[in-house]
């Protein structure tokens, strides 16, 4: 039996919301073992603007769509805005029934006001977390991940993360290798786990207006090995330690203790993703000092030790 995977488009969609699960789907029902049917739906099967301009024609209507193995609901300006009331109770009814659910990107505002993320945890396009979570009090936002599953309810962060969700997803029906095959055809990464956060730490704070301190936050990137106190930083552009810690903080947006351990945590997993160094190595190279140190700050910040990290991430690229 085939597997029925519906895409769910209307007007003002992200159009990399909507080919990024189609490609991957598509891909795996063309591999040996695939037995996917995709097909693209509309209100009424009529074409769709996306964001960009770009005209999209679906394959059906939503109102003759039948049965429903997988729901992808895609994003775009047109699910944060005044969605048709016409939509969300297609979606309200469609999703009781599917065998599985996902939102890519900004859907998740679809699926909030359909009643399906009330009391789940979720997450959406980084930008549009602060958003989703003051609109639906209801639905946990977290923003750091990739994607999210909560039974079978999937969400997923911005417009790429959709492939990430869609690979894992053909991995979890057909396998590994199917998945792989697929991954191999787009010259993407087979996926990159959930809890992958979805962005670096120096782009989860913003840059300094002040000119001294964003200087600072370069090298703070740029040398994370390096003595990085309050002190040390301070001297770099003359300041008392009192007055650093606090320009720092209202510019930046967090304390320098805070931003040095992000930065050192993101340099280390990438040492962990991408090299062959052990531990130890990488502890002392990204500036924790220790193993233990560095064991004790990644289960803080990410939930696991870094040869967790390491057995999870390492090596994904194909």
């Amino acid at each position: 039996m085939e597997h029925e995977v519906v895409i769910v488009v209307f007007d003002g969609v992200q159009s990399l919301d909507v080919s990024g699960p189609l490609e991957v789907f598509a891909g795996a029902a063309r591999a040996p073992g695939g037995r996917y049917r995709v097909r693209v739906a509309s209100l009424g099967g009529g074409a769709v603007a996306s964001s960009s301009g770009l005209g999209l024609v679906p394959s059906v209507a939503l109102e003759e769509v039948g049965r429903i193995d997988t729901l992808v609901v895609a994003g775009g300006e047109g699910a944060r805005g005044e969605a048709d009331p016409a939509l969300v109770a297609w979606l309200a009814g469609a999703c009781g029934r599917a065998g599985r659910v996902a939102s890519v990107c900004t859907g998740a505002f679809l699926l909030a006001r359909a009643g399906v993320l009330e009391g789940l945890r979720v997450t959406t396009h980084w930008a549009y977390c602060e958003e989703l979570a003051r609109r639906f009090p209801g639905v946990e936002v977290v923003a750091d991940p990739i994607f999210v599953r909560q039974g079978r309810v999937v969400t997923s962060a911005g417009v790429s993360a959709g492939v990430d969700l869609s690979l894992a997803l053909v991995e979890e029906d057909l396998g590994r290798r199917v998945a792989l095959a697929v991954a191999r055809h787009l010259v993407v990464f087979l996926r990159r786990p959930g809890g992958q956060a979805q962005f670096s730490a120096p782009l989860a704070q913003q840059w300094a207006q002040r000119p001294a301190v964003r200087e600072v936050q370069h090298w703070i990137v740029e040398h994370p090995g390096a003595d990085l106190s309050v002190q040390a930083l301070a001297g770099r552009v003359g300041l008392s330690v009192r007055q650093f810690a606090r320009v720092f903080a209202r510019q930046v947006g967090c304390t320098p203790g805070r931003y040095v351990e992000r930065v050192r945590v993101e340099a280390a997993r990438r040492w962990l993703e991408e090299s062959e160094a052990g531990v130890e190595a990488v502890a002392r190279r990204c500036g924790f000092g220790s193993a233990e140190v560095m064991r004790r700050v990644f289960v803080r910040s990410l939930g696991c030790s870094p040869a967790g990290y390491r057995s999870r991430f390492h090596g994904g690229g194909v």
